[in-house]
């Protein structure tokens, strides 16, 4: 698709990224001044530790460890980041290991036992710099006993495929983990940790981003059992996830223990940040901007007819806003996995969109990831018109039913592939109106 609003729509999508670069969101929080790190109004001095340790997870780690690596050079005693297969940085102190997402696999268990057993080295009198974005509840799959990796990968899928939200899935993740929940702070005490997040997540929840590994958790055994009862899958698990949640000694920390009194938790970028920029852009571009929300979230399917709802009333009445408009939202949806085709959430919100906006003109709607990659396909998202479906020929409801938008758009041109982006704070959804 070549148009005017689509190339707006672009380049609305491109200033949320590079407003959500994680070297520049980490550079606007810590700070080196005389041998001290300032982050968040909290000042470390150097000089008072023996080692310092660098540690983390998540699609955007690599990108945000090269500050921090620029930051505290030699002063790195160590350092071990899993990060997505490709989603990599030039480093040369920090060592960077690619493993699977979203299902995790035996790379990330291998490099989660050896973040484990740095942050288990550590002592009182050192630092641990821990460096989260999104992704890191897959990146950091260090099964607790008795579960094994391929039943974890196996619980996580079920969960998926099932509609579990971000929330739903990190409980469950957190319980079955010997890291996420505040298990790797806990593993770190009585050391210093500061941990640098980049949140995907509606809300920023700290306990929700990457499963908050240094985080008091608030979600008890009792909440991960219940999702799976939720959603019919109890009984589908595997049986030594039934006993791990079912034992109260597995319990994560919680907020008040002694572990976190030397823990700080700051977030530095997020998708309130990307939303923000997408929107200075868009205004700059000429267009009467709302932002609608930015803690969007539900089944794909029927967020995407809200969208394309809205886009009618403004056509039809020029409200909420008169076009030229744009209408901006963040957050992140959920999709029902019912056929066997390949996709992700940004491509079926812009394919169940394009069926509601079928005939109309001078309206685009754009929906795509900030970290690259939509679901287990190479694209970021896609772009819809009021043509798409005309000038698809092809039964858009039947590769919707099947979860097939990615061969949908593919055949038009039209989905947006960036790479990877070496960010990660969720999904940007802009609909342009002439």
């Amino acid at each position: 698709m070549v148009s005017a609003l689509s190339r707006d729509a672009l380049r609305i999508f491109h200033a949320a990224l590079k407003a959500a670069a994680p070297s520049e969101a980490v550079l606007r929080h810590a700070k080196l001044a005389r041998n001290v790190l300032s982050a968040g109004g909290k000042r470390y001095r150097l000089d008072e530790f023996r080692n310092v340790y660098v540690i983390g997870a998540g699609k955007a780690s690599a990108q945000m460890a090269q500050p921090i690596e620029r930051l505290l050079r030699k002063r790195i005693a160590q350092g071990l980041i899993n990060v997505k297969y490709d989603h990599t940085a030039r480093l040369r102190r920090i060592e960077l290991n690619e493993c699977g997402h979203p299902i995790p696999d035996r790379n990330g268990e291998l490099g989660a036992q050896r973040i484990a057993e740095i942050a288990g080295q550590a002592g009182e009198d050192d630092l641990v710099v821990c460096l989260i974005s999104g992704g890191a509840s897959a990146l950091l799959p260090l099964p607790a006993p008795p579960v094994t990796l391929e039943e974890k990968q196996e619980t996580t899928r079920l969960l998926l495929h099932c509609g579990a939200n971000i929330h739903e899935l990190n409980c469950v993740r957190k319980h079955i983990s010997a890291l996420k929940g505040g298990q790797l702070a806990q593993l770190a005490w009585p050391a210093s940790v500061l941990t640098l997040i980049l949140s995907d997540v509606i809300g920023d929840d700290l306990d929700v981003i990457g499963s908050g590994p240094t985080v008091p958790d608030r979600s008890t055994l009792a909440d991960a059992r219940a999702i799976l009862s939720k959603y019919g899958i109890a009984a589908k698990v595997p049986a030594a996830v039934r006993e791990r949640l079912s034992e109260k000694a597995s319990e994560t920390p919680k907020p008040g223990d002694k572990i976190f009194e030397h823990v700080q938790n700051l977030i530095v970028g997020s998708n309130r940040l990307a939303v923000d920029a997408a929107a200075e852009q868009a205004r700059a571009l000429g267009y009467h901007t709302l932002v609608l929300s930015t803690f969007i979230e539900g089944e794909t399917r029927d967020v995407a007819r809200v969208h394309a709802a809205i886009a009618k009333e403004i056509r039809a009445t020029g409200r909420p806003v008169k076009p030229p408009a744009c209408v901006i939202s963040g957050g992140e949806t959920t999709v029902t996995i019912r056929g066997n085709g390949q996709g992700g959430r940004n491509q079926e919100f812009a394919l169940a969109a394009a069926l509601d906006i079928a005939g109309l003109k001078d309206v685009v709607i754009l929906s795509a990831g900030t970290d690259g990659t939509d679901g287990p396909t190479d694209a970021a998202g896609a772009i819809a018109d009021g043509s798409t479906i005309a000038r698809a020929g092809l039964d858009a409801a039947a590769y919707l039913a099947n979860n097939d938008s990615y061969h949908f758009f593919g055949n038009l041109g039209d989905l947006i592939k960036t790479g990877p982006t070496g960010t990660n704070v969720a999904d940007v959804r802009i609909m342009l109106l002439r």
